[in-house]
Parts: structure tokens; C-alpha cells; sequence
């Protein structure tokens, strides 16, 4: 039944967005909701936690949820990043598989079918990137009715680009067909079912990424410890939000290179993601960053809940403390 506040000709549709790491994902999503929602790097497995991201066409509201790049690995935090995805497909009405054209095809679709431990229902195929590569429409039905074989489900493809665009249109017009008459989840323009703080650790997280050397970023996390929210003070001439992040690094050589010389890369990772989080709450961010040694974080089950990666159903055992 539709809420008696909404039009009744409103429709609604949830889509899980998978693939390996590096195949498109937060880029498609921040193309069709217009903003950089979703952290995009060059580096793979930049997406730690599921999240809703939602845009209206029309009357109809498309809430995608992104996910973790989908991987074979043994180790426990990777296997919380992969429960992440499973649990992404939850509830949805429609899956899609986002296929990287620049990469070998077939091992993508078989990593996601051996790592997600379950069949998929209704499934589109979204080839990515096709303005780095040109593939003939014969060798992409190929790939689809290949792709058939592995995931039963797949109903359909689409081979496009969030760089250029190329064939969104499409995408777009078809989500549309397929979403069905029903209330907006998110009525009053919420673009997230995520909090501010979960997009603060995100941007410091995203500038860590870029600045930092090749392995490093992979064994950082980022913690909220303080946000002080000054924009309903009417004392305030000018609101002001405080927060102060950690940094969290392995070992002390570590925090020497997340650091600096003379603190340098830390300012420019704060200069940098202050201006996306001022950008987002739409008023001076005063952000107060530090770096914080935790041997074995990746391994420890107090941090790892405080990013929000919980147990895996295939978890090892883990500390419990810090």
C-alpha cells in the first residue's frame, strides 16, 4: 500500500552492484546520482562497506547498493569485504554484474559466482569501460550467453561507460521498465542510508588512497573519534563543525609515511578531504587529524567493527580487544 503523502503512480526499485575490485562500481553509481556519493580511485578494492545510494528518475526512486570489489582470499579481512557484497544482494529487486572489457571477462564472472557461495536471482550484465575498448556486438552476446551458463538468472546486458556515457540512456530507461509501483524508501532526498560520519571516514580514506604509495593504503583504516556538529549553535556567526579522525597503520614505519616529512602528507590528506567534507555539509569543517599505530588491525575484531565490517559467516578467529 502506498503512504497517503506520496503520488500513487511512484515506483521503486533496489539493485545490488557487484564485480571484482576495480570494475566500475562507485564510478557508475556517482555517474547516474550526480555526485561523488561513492569513493573512486585507480587503485582496486577502494569500497569497504555497503551502502545505499539513491536517485530519482521521474517519479520512479533507483536505490543502488554498492558493495566491496569481489575477491578470493583466506584472510579475515577480506572475508568481511566479501560478506559485505553477499549481503548487498539481500532484499534487492535486481542484481547487476559489472564486467571490467579491459580485463579478462570469464574470471570475473567465475570469482563472483565461487566467492558469493549462492545463486543469484534476476541479474543484468553491465559491461563497463567500453571507451577503452571496442568489442562487436557478436563476441558481447558470446560473453553473455557464456556468462548464462555460470549465473542462470542473467536476463540481460548493457555495455556502457561512466566516463563518456556511452549507452546509460539505455540503462536508465530500462531500470525504469523494471521498477514497480510502490512507495520512495527515502521520501525527503536522502541520497544515503549512511550517516555524515560514515562519509567523513570515506574522504579522509579516498585522499589516503591517492597520496600514499602503492601497498600502503590497504593496511589503513579511518575512525571518527569526535564530531562536533556547530551548525544549529545560533551563537555561531559562522557555523563551524569539529572532527578529530585516527589514522590507523600497522606498524610505526608506517606512521612515519602516512606522516611525512615535517607532516606534510598528513596536512595535504586533511587539506584535501576537508574541502569534499565542507562541500558536503555545506559549512567550515575544522578537521583534526592523527595517526594511530594498532598492530594487526586488520585482524582485530574491535577495529574492524568500528569500520563497520562485522563477522563473516566464514571468519576465523579473531581478537576481541585492542
Amino acid at each position: 500500500m502506498l503512504l497517503k503523502h506520496q503520488h500513487p503512480s511512484n515506483k521503486s526499485i533496489m539493485i545490488s552492484v557487484l564485480g571484482v575490485p576495480n570494475a566500475g562500481k562507485s564510478s557508475l553509481i556517482n555517474y547516474l546520482i550526480g555526485t561523488e556519493l561513492s569513493v573512486v580511485t585507480h587503485k582496486p578494492q577502494t569500497t569497504r562497506n555497503k551502502f545505499h545510494c539513491v536517485f530519482n528518475i521521474d517519479k520512479t526512486e533507483v536505490v543502488l547498493v554498492d558493495t566491496p570489489g569481489i575477491h578470493k582470499s583466506n584472510k579475515e579481512f577480506n572475508k568481511r569485504l566479501n560478506e559485505q557484497a553477499r549481503e548487498g544482494c539481500e532484499g534487492v529487486d535486481l542484481n547487476f554484474i559489472l564486467i571490467d572489457l579491459t580485463s579478462d571477462v570469464m574470471p570475473q564472472l567465475n570469482s563472483i559466482k565461487e566467492t558469493l557461495k549462492f545463486e543469484l536471482d534476476k541479474t543484468w550484465l553491465i559491461f563497463t569501460k567500453n571507451d577503452l575498448v571496442k568489442i562487436s556486438d557478436e563476441l558481447l552476446l558470446e560473453i553473455f550467453n557464456a556468462g548464462k551458463q555460470l549465473i542462470p538468472k542473467i536476463e540481460k546486458y548493457f555495455s556502457i561507460s561512466s566516463k563518456n556515457g556511452e549507452n546509460i540512456h539505455l540503462l536508465t530507461g530500462a531500470i525504469c521498465d523494471e521498477a514497480k509501483t510502490g512507495y520512495h524508501l527515502y521520501p525527503d532526498g536522502d541520497v544515503s542510508n549512511k550517516n555524515e560520519r560514515f562519509f567523513v571516514t570515506e574522504y579522509i580514506r579516498e585522499q589516503a588512497f591517492l597520496l600514499l604509495n602503492e601497498e600502503l593504503p590497504y593496511e589503513i583504516a579511518v575512525v571518527v573519534e569526535e564530531f562536533q556538529d556547530g551548525r544549529e549553535d545560533e551563537t555561531l556567526a559562522k557555523p563551524i563543525v569539529h572532527i578529530a579522525a585516527s589514522i590507523i597503520v600497522n606498524r610505526p614505519s608506517q606512521r612515519g609515511i602516512v606522516v611525512g616529512k615535517q607532516g606534510a602528507v598528513i596536512k595535504e590528506i586533511g587539506t584535501k578531504s576537508r574541502a569534499k567534507i565542507e562541500e558536503m555539509l555545506g559549512c567550515q569543517v575544522n578537521l583534526n587529524l592523527h595517526v594511530k599505530v594498532t598492530p594487526g588491525w586488520s585482524k582485530n575484531n574491535y577495529v574492524l567493527e568500528s569500520i563497520g565490517l562485522h563477522r563473516a559467516v566464514d571468519s576465523n578467529r579473531v581478537w576481541r580487544s585492542r
